[in-house]
């Protein structure tokens, strides 16, 4: 199918982290109609084996498209490192962007050398990681964290819960302690939580957030395929998740400060479907 200016952009992720790229996306380029995919009966997918992520990531991927999708974002960091190489194999005709750990600006920004980074062990153990911290990082000294249990709290829309701060700071008491001033957010769960970061780390630690940088790269390639949307009022957004459709409805406002419809989709056979 042919896409055109007014088709969505399809953004995935194992679950709510995603939202993180959809806000960055939202507040960018608001006239771009979007369907969202949460798979939430997978969540989480950072330990799940390479394979499993890249079958999931194929099946979201021809859903989006069934949907008319013009660009898909990879909203998950995990599924990037899996399967990013794998889909743009599988369907050369659309273009991906994905997620990559900020280590780049990180290095080159840090004033005292040591920089953390906070991640799923998936994206710690991929190939992608390695590359970019080889890459990026001579010099400089990478503190790494997996912050067990954060994706679990942020999926229940724990932003700020007590179990919460004691992740985070069980994290980041460590590398404040070794001297970063620097901190990568490599999971897009964890953008949500940056007001919890920046209270525990101080206002003298910088956090990224990688989601604006690839809103920029989402809008850089419909601008250069020549299907951007020109620009009007606000559109739509349609939210799927394949748990339930109520959990993901009741988080939406709290997570992105406005609300929306979110129906459910059924895994069936290795299938996804209505």
């Amino acid at each position: 199918m042919q896409s055109i200016p007014n088709s969505p952009i399809g953004i995935f992720d194992s679950g709510v982290g995603g939202l993180s790229v959809l806000r960055a996306i939202r507040a960018q380029m608001p006239e771009e109609s979007i369907i969202y995919l949460g798979d939430q009966g997978h969540v989480p997918y950072g330990p799940r084996p390479l394979e499993e992520v890249q079958a999931f990531s194929g099946q979201i991927t021809r859903f989006l498209l069934r949907k008319g999708a013009k660009l898909i974002v990879v909203a998950c960091n995990t599924a990037s490192a899996a399967a990013l190489q794998s889909l743009r194999q599988s369907f050369p005709a659309i273009s991906f962007v994905g997620m990559e750990p900020a280590v780049k600006p990180a290095a080159e920004q840090t004033r005292s050398g040591v920089v953390g980074v906070l991640a799923t062990p998936a994206t710690f153990q991929g190939a992608l990681y390695a590359s970019v911290v080889e890459r990026f990082a001579q010099g400089v000294t990478v503190l790494q964290d997996t912050c067990p249990g954060l994706v679990g709290q942020i999926e229940k829309g724990e932003l700020d819960a007590p179990e919460t701060e004691s992740i985070l700071r069980a994290a980041l008491q460590p590398m404040l302690a070794q001297g970063i001033d620097t901190v990568v957010l490599g999971c897009t769960h964890y953008p949500f939580v940056i007001p919890l970061i920046e209270r525990i780390a101080g206002k003298n630690v910088r956090v990224i957030d990688p989601a604006p940088a690839v809103a920029r790269q989402a809008g850089r390639l419909l601008e250069a395929a020549g299907m951007r949307q020109p620009a009007a009022t606000k559109a739509a957004v349609a939210y799927y998740t394949t748990a339930a459709a109520e959990s993901l409805q009741k988080l939406l406002p709290g997570l992105l400060g406005e609300g929306g419809v979110v129906k459910k989709l059924r895994w069936v056979d290795g299938k996804l479907g209505e």
